[in-house]
């Protein structure tokens, strides 16, 4: 346990605190201390108790603001984070859907070009087929002519 000196409406207090609190100590009580000198010098000397109860009233006031104010940051936060959470969601199952689309589309893809060789071969067969039809005509119309 630390002592220290502190100075509160020009008296001189010691108090007590955790070893290594020193500091954070003497900042709180520097300012309670211009808050409560600054409420005495706009009311006067209405006497220290009272004064202490409103200098205690303004500080647990700003408290309780900045406590409101930090509970509805914290409720953006989380409506934020809800939201973000959904649009994740929203992105995933758009990706997904554009995932199988695709792989649907690729699958239709191999068929076609499956498709297109199937038909290119039986068009090169049809051609090699005609071509050697045409080939024995010629050949039979040139030995018949030949014969006459």
């Amino acid at each position: 346990m630390a002592n220290i000196n502190i100075k509160f409406n020009n008296k001189d207090y010691l108090l007590s605190c955790d070893d290594g609190q020193e500091e954070d100590l003497k900042n709180l009580t520097k300012f309670l201390d211009k808050k409560y000198s600054s409420l005495k010098e706009k009311l006067g000397n209405i006497g220290e108790n009272k004064l202490l109860l409103i200098t205690t009233i303004q500080v647990i006031d700003e408290y309780f603001d900045l406590k409101k104010r930090v509970s509805s940051q914290k409720e953006n936060f989380e409506n934020l984070s809800k939201k973000f959470k959904e649009m994740k969601s929203l992105v995933m199952n758009y990706k997904d859907g554009k995932e199988t689309e695709i792989s649907k589309l690729n699958t239709e893809l191999d068929k076609f070009k499956k498709m297109v060789e199937e038909s290119q071969s039986i068009y090169e067969t049809m051609l090699d087929k005609t071509t050697k039809s045409l080939e024995e005509i010629i050949k039979n119309t040139e030995t018949s002519s030949k014969v006459q």
